[in-house]
This record gives C-alpha cells, structure tokens and sequence, in this order.
C-alpha cells in the first residue's frame, strides 16, 4: 500500500518536470531565433563598397564573384584572372561592363560573332563602359574606370556561350 501512495505522488512529479523542461527548451529556441545575429552581419557586407573588384573566370564557365558595390565616382580596378587550362580558342574569357540598361542578352547575341575583335561587337562600342582583353589559360588583364551614376550596371563574358553562366552586376552608391 506504501508503494502505492509513493508512486501516486512521484509519477505526477515527474511528468510536470519533464513538462517543465520542454517549456525551457522551446522558450530557448524562440529566443535564438528572434536574435538572429546573421542578418545585420549580411547586411552590412552587403552595403561595402570596394573599388578593386578581382574576377577569377574557371573552366566551367562561371566567375567566382558576381557582386560588387562601389561608390560612385571613385576609380575602379577590375582585374580579372583566367584560371583555367583551356586555349584562349576554346575557353576564352573577357570581363566586359556595360553602360546602364544594355540588354545583356542582346549584346551577348551580338558579341558571339565577333571572332575577329576578341568577341567585342563593334557597332556597340557605345553599350560598353570597359572590357579587358580576351584571355587564355593562367592570362590576367587589369583595366580602371569610374562610374559616373548611382546604379547597377552588368557585366558579363562575351565568348560565345558564356553569358548565360558568367554574369553579374556592379552596383555604383553615393
């Protein structure tokens, strides 16, 4: 009977302890969350500029970086790095940045028969605010420009097939 009375005060107290900790842990949880101590990190990475921008292009046809700020006005370097093994006529890469609302498609279509000038269209030298020359294996070229207005301006590689993978933006704030 002492057994009894024992396990029908001890089984109640268990369970509210078990209750109690279960509670701790979810308020834990809410608290972490709410926190989020990332999201002003990645903000404020995300807002600072630089104005060297260095652009390593690989054999699978992408450009480590897509992303950069710069303040508008100041003096850019752009060096951008052939990492790969492949010819220049196989796997060439140029970094070309273009004037503002230049349709990257369009000008990519244009560029992709422009063997005979590097992929470079010549009769949208006016869409182009820089390029660096067409690249072979282990090949780097550094160009320097300014960007004049606030805003996102494209750039891209023009050999033939490129664009579609090795595009990205330069965003210019005051």
């Amino acid at each position: 009977m002492k057994k009894i009375l024992i396990l029908a005060f001890a089984i109640p107290i268990l369970f509210s302890c078990g209750k109690e900790e279960k509670s701790n842990e979810n308020t834990d949880i809410i608290e972490y969350n709410e926190s989020s101590p990332n999201s002003t990190t990645t903000t404020t990475q995300a807002s600072q500029t630089t104005n060297h921008i260095v652009i390593k292009a690989n054999e699978d046809m992408t450009f480590d970086q897509t992303k950069f700020n710069v303040k508008v006005g100041e003096e850019i370097t752009l060096l951008l790095m052939n990492n790969g093994t492949s010819s220049k006529e196989v796997m060439g890469h140029n970094a070309v940045v273009l004037q503002q609302g230049v349709d990257i498609n369009g000008f990519a279509f244009a560029a992709s028969s422009e063997k005979e000038n590097d992929y470079i269209p010549k009769d949208k030298i006016s869409d182009i605010i820089i390029h660096t020359k067409l690249l072979g294996p282990k090949e780097n070229d550094q160009v320097k420009f300014k960007l004049e207005n606030a805003g996102t301006y494209d750039f891209l590689c023009t050999f033939p097939g490129h664009a579609a993978t090795m595009r990205g933006q330069i965003t210019a704030v005051n």
